[in-house]
């Protein structure tokens, strides 16, 4: 069962994720995302799990949002990596630090390119007990 539904978007790909707190979302949304990317072709758990440690500023919670999964796009692209692992250890109004672990790229098929995620119609918001994010890819 996946943690994200897809919103429908004219030209880009949109998702709707969402999470008992705020740093659940941003797991989720980095699940969804390299969910969306890529399936693997082949048995991971033999691997050797590439670990990488994000820290991330901005100036409010969307700047942040927009910032991690960008940062997870140009990481995998640039270390040759589909993650699949995330760990939220600080979230605040204006840091983000956490940890990002995934396995070579060559394990896996990729079903979408990603260029990036985008502010438009980007909402991340509580409602009641729960949180929820909509962003737009552009792919």
């Amino acid at each position: 069962m996946k943690d994200y539904e897809l919103i429908e978007h004219t030209a880009d790909l949109g998702v709707r994720v969402s999470g008992s707190d705020l740093k659940q979302v941003f797991v989720n949304v980095a699940k969804a995302m390299f969910d969306i990317i890529a399936e693997p072709c082949k048995a991971c758990n033999s691997l050797k799990l590439n670990k990488f440690e994000i820290r991330i500023e901005g100036e409010d919670q969307h700047e942040l949002f927009i910032g991690w999964l960008n940062e997870l796009l140009s990481l995998s692209e640039a270390k040759e990596t589909i993650f699949e692992q995330f760990q939220i250890n600080k979230l605040t109004q204006k840091q983000l630090e956490a940890v990002a672990c995934g396995y070579p790229r060559e394990n896996y098929r990729i079903k979408t390119e990603m260029k990036a995620a985008t502010y438009h119609q980007l909402k991340i918001q509580e409602i009641d007990s729960h949180w929820q994010a909509e962003v737009i890819f552009d792919v």
